[in-house]
């Protein structure tokens, strides 16, 4: 049997919203048009709800974690975390490993045949941070992980289908070699984590890299004799440049440049955000270590960022708030660019044929109702 809902609101057409009405149809997007359509248009059967604007679902490349469990081994935490994301507007997501020993990955493929794929957001594939990353900048991660990775661990990574994304330092021993091997294999490469000189960071683009980690987040620093990783990247169009929006890992100053330099079509938001999120301050826990979390953000014991307390709806907020784009502008650096990074043709956008995966917003950028596959995941 067939179900059908129209949704009439502003809706995001790209970058920009406008006036439309959308009807979903068995978890897809039958049809979008400009203008809010009359009622008598439908069939009586037909649920129609006025909102104040519709976008496409958030979409969240980094996320370590949430709601009290870390994205490991464990596949019941990972269903946790997805059944609880489309609270804060997210659709589908990464989820996130930080770097862990050899003998660990094995349990983390495995917990991926297990996961409840249903059970809120859609887990699109592990985005496997580390463990091949700078020593120098390392940042939360364990360092003995980081020296122990070798060959072997890498080979058996390409065995693995639920592997979406890798952050790799591209200055590493091998790096580039791997770069090309894991593009070859349909996984995207992002760089990170890295002490890279600008050379060394451009031949990483051009072994098949085409997004970076955290700008400006453990990267080598900028000298105008050395430019290094952050120039590197805000210089290349292959590149797409991840950010977390907190005011904690980057000072709104730098999100400003980054996309004045970018444009909002290499610059994709992520939340980078770990077990704590959404709870209150206390000690938790990432990747082994333990982690003190305040009102703004998570650090080890040594004072250094250990993921964020940051959810996608409350980036968008931040974006518009220090005024850097409208409202349809940063969405569309969390639905189109996200989906593009990723090679996800049917989600991102709201188009007929895509899939349903919508969020829905008061006109004062709360999230209202979150659809995914046309289904209602979370309503206020």
């Amino acid at each position: 049997m067939t179900t059908t809902r129209v949704l009439r609101g502003k809706a995001q057409f790209g970058s920009h919203l406008e006036p439309a009405t959308v009807v979903i149809e068995d978890g897809h997007i039958h049809a979008i048009s400009r203008g809010q359509e009359a009622s008598g248009n439908f069939a009586e059967s037909v649920s129609i709800s006025d909102v104040d604007v519709i976008s496409a679902g958030l979409i969240d490349l980094q996320a370590n974690g949430g709601n009290c469990h870390e994205i490991g081994n464990d596949p019941a935490a990972l269903d946790a975390v997805s059944a609880w994301l489309p609270e804060t507007g997210v659709t589908s997501w990464l989820p996130t490993v930080v770097s862990a020993s050899a003998g660990f990955y094995p349990s983390v493929f495995d917990a991926w045949d297990r996961i409840n794929p249903s059970s809120g957001a859609t887990p699109l594939g592990y985005h496997l941070e580390g463990p091949f990353l700078s020593p120098q900048k390392k940042g939360a991660h364990q360092l003995r992980h980081i020296e122990e990775a070798n060959q072997t661990l890498f080979e058996t990574w390409l065995e693995q289908s639920s592997i979406r994304l890798v952050t790799l330092a591209p200055e590493r021993d091998d790096a580039v070699r791997r770069i090309e091997t894991l593009s070859s294999h349909g996984i995207v490469v992002s760089l990170g984590h890295t002490n890279a000189t600008y050379e060394q960071f451009k031949a990483g683009i051009d072994a098949g890299a085409t997004k970076a980690t955290h700008l400006f987040n453990t990267m080598s620093t900028i000298h105008h004799r050395d430019p290094g990783a952050m120039v590197a990247t805000l210089n290349d169009v292959r590149i797409t440049a991840g950010l977390i929006p907190d005011g904690v890992h980057t000072h709104p100053g730098m999100i400003d440049l980054a996309i004045r330099t970018k444009g909002i079509d290499r610059i994709v938001i992520v939340s980078d955000m770990m077990s704590a999120a959404g709870l209150q301050p206390g000690i938790y826990g990432l990747g082994g270590q333990e982690v003190t979390v305040d009102d703004l953000s998570a650090r080890l014991a040594n004072g250094t960022l250990a993921g964020s307390m940051l959810t996608m709806d409350q980036a968008i907020r931040n974006l518009v708030d220090w005024s850097f784009g409208s409202f349809g502008e940063a969405l569309h650096m969390c639905t189109a660019v996200p989906a593009r990074v990723i090679g996800e043709s049917n989600r991102g956008e709201l188009r007929a044929g895509a899939v349903a995966d919508l969020t829905i917003w008061t006109a004062d950028l709360n999230v209202s109702e979150t659809i995914v596959g046309g289904t209602t995941a979370w309503r206020r």
